[in-house]
């Protein structure tokens, strides 16, 4: 019996961390600051639970690093990313939202347009169904 109740609390507990370790858009980005804003990869973290592009803006004679955020390394892989999809020293284009703390550089819900048009789908699942690296044309 006492095994049994191990085993069963063992398994709530593995049910319960997935759920509590994800958390929603709202929780960390204001859905009404979007952004847009062009720049340089400028690194690429892939690990989980989110990968994160960085991306340096250069405005005034200052650079800005801000960290687009992605969806989880095993679901972008899935949908045709890899560690090189993006290569360093690469223009971009980046829509998305700003984080609600006004000093994170954090950018939620990204779609990241390379200079040649390929759309890559940071944040949500890939809503046009082309994979990230095809030549998916942006769109205006």
């Amino acid at each position: 019996m006492k095994r049994m109740f191990s085993a069963l609390f063992a398994a709530a507990l593995l049910a319960v961390v997935p759920a509590a370790a994800h958390h929603s858009i709202s929780a960390e980005f204001d859905l009404s600051k979007p952004v847009k804003f062009s720049g340089v990869i400028k690194k690429v973290d892939w690990t989980n639970p989110h990968i994160y592009t960085h991306v340096e803006v250069k405005e005034g004679g200052k650079a800005t690093i801000y960290r687009v955020e992605g969806g989880p390394p095993n679901s972008l892989f899935r949908q045709g990313w890899r560690k090189d999809t993006l290569k360093i020293g690469e223009q971009v284009s980046v829509t998305g939202i700003r984080a609600k703390n006004p000093t994170s550089m954090n950018i939620g819900q990204a779609t990241i347009i390379t200079a040649d048009g390929r759309r890559v789908f940071g944040g949500a699942a890939n809503r046009d169904g082309n994979a990230p690296g095809a030549n998916a044309p942006a769109a205006n």
